[in-house]
């Protein structure tokens, strides 16, 4: 079936076979690079935005391939069911794990925050996860994050989901830093963070620092 999360696949696909990332696929078609980024494919309300046809055509001319074989990387066509990046099997019930003090290692992340490359695990979650396409879990180890989570919990992350004052937030900064938060104040060129744990200090960093911010959505206790 045609919907936003198999034409993106199908986008995702067509870069992979040809040896590019999303925003090199973009730029070969002429683009402007972040047009495919998984942080552009959800608006800041949380509405899905789709490629254009115009898009479709420039990839597909840069590209050599043929209409035909753009829909043939379409998930039902291939008889699989992804997650946005093609690395994690999507089986109904299952969604990408990986643990906190593995998460502010390179290659784990896109830039929208988004799960990318390997050595991710999966953990069963209680909800489709078709219906929240990118969704992934964070382990939580050691005890910073205590009363609110302990060791060994699992935070469900949704990224591109919009953020609000007061949300349970994790946070990864440019320098690899990667936590979980609640929101207290976000501005154009500051975010504000309180800790979960009164022992451990509220956090403010320059919006220039941040690489991503995601939602938390659910936590196993």
């Amino acid at each position: 079936m045609l919907s936003h999360e198999t034409i993106w696949i199908a986008i995702d696909t067509l870069a992979e076979r040809h040896q590019l990332s999303p925003s090199g696929l973009a730029r070969r078609a002429g683009l402007d690079p972040t047009s495919f980024n998984k942080s552009k494919r959800l608006g800041p309300d949380g509405r899905l935005r789709w490629p254009s046809t115009e898009s479709i055509a420039k990839v597909l001319e840069a590209t050599g391939a043929t209409v035909d074989q753009f829909m043939s990387y379409l998930p039902h066509a291939m008889g699989r069911s992804q997650l946005p990046d093609g690395n994690f099997p999507s089986q109904n019930g299952t969604i990408p794990l990986l643990g906190f003090a593995q998460a502010g290692s390179g290659g784990f992340f896109d830039d929208g925050g988004f799960p990318a490359g390997q050595g991710w695990d999966v953990v069963e979650f209680p909800v489709d996860p078709a219906r929240k396409a990118g969704v992934y879990a964070l382990e939580v180890q050691g005890d910073s994050m205590m009363p609110l989570y302990r060791d060994g919990d699992v935070l469900i992350v949704e990224p591109g989901a919009q953020v609000r004052r007061g949300d349970r937030v994790v946070l990864k900064t440019r320098e690899g830093e990667v936590m979980a938060k609640v929101l207290a104040r976000q501005s154009a060129r500051l975010i504000e963070l309180l800790s979960l744990n009164p022992e451990h200090a509220n956090r403010s960093f320059d919006t220039a620092d941040v690489e991503w911010m995601a939602r938390i959505i659910w936590a196993s206790q």
